[in-house]
């Protein structure tokens, strides 16, 4: 039997080397590329999910703390008392301005009111966004350890980079050549709680539930 052969010529070999590179890349695109850019982004929504949990336990284990340092305190009026006359709602506003002074935007809006005995409910809802997660957290800790009294109920975050300005140089998370900037967007659901005692009624003031 006869075997036939010849050599390649220059173009086959040329198209030769290129199929494989192009399966070289396939490969790599499929059995490298895919599963890290999937495992990468498995790990950034764990990290997310975990960062919000992290805010809320903050917000919780603050309240906490201020309860027990009040019943450590009962029998000092002046500790024990957080709750202020009704009707305080300026001040609890330009508290919230304060605190959110450093945000980059803020809104917030009251929903109303809510009386049940002597004890009077704030209800009020916050959107607000910062640079960083860290800045978030400052502002989550410093209301629900504020001067009056305020119970946060939920919380909610989402985090995304936008693109530095071309003059920016520095700062950022710097991606694939390109530098973004971190922004932070918090959704908050809380109430101020006030008192009857000393307070004085008005037309705002609804009856006992």
């Amino acid at each position: 039997m006869k075997v036939l052969s010849r050599d390649f010529t220059t173009k086959e070999k040329a198209l030769l080397a290129v199929l494989i590179l192009l399966l070289l890349a396939l490969g790599y695109y499929r059995f490298l590329h895919v599963p890290c850019t999937e495992a990468i982004e498995r790990a950034n929504s764990e990290r997310e999910d975990l960062q919000t949990e992290l805010l809320i336990s903050l917000a919780k284990e603050s309240q906490l703390k201020k309860m027990r340092a009040e019943l450590d305190s009962i029998g000092e009026l002046q500790s024990a008392s957080r709750m202020e006359s009704y009707n305080n709602s300026k001040a609890e506003l330009s508290l919230l301005n304060g605190v959110l002074e450093t945000a980059e935007s803020y809104s917030v809006s009251f929903s109303g009111v809510t009386k049940d005995g002597d004890q009077i409910r704030r209800n009020f809802k916050l959107q607000f966004r910062t640079g960083s997660f860290g800045e978030a957290k400052r502002i989550i800790r410093q209301l629900s350890e504020s001067e009056y009294r305020c119970l946060l109920s939920s919380i909610q975050y989402v985090k995304e980079l936008k693109r530095a300005p071309a003059e920016q140089t520095s700062g950022g998370t710097v991606v694939d050549g390109v530098r973004y900037n971190e922004s932070v967007s918090v959704a908050v659901s809380a109430t101020f709680y006030e008192t009857m005692y000393g307070g004085t009624p008005d037309a705002g003031l609804p009856e006992d539930k």
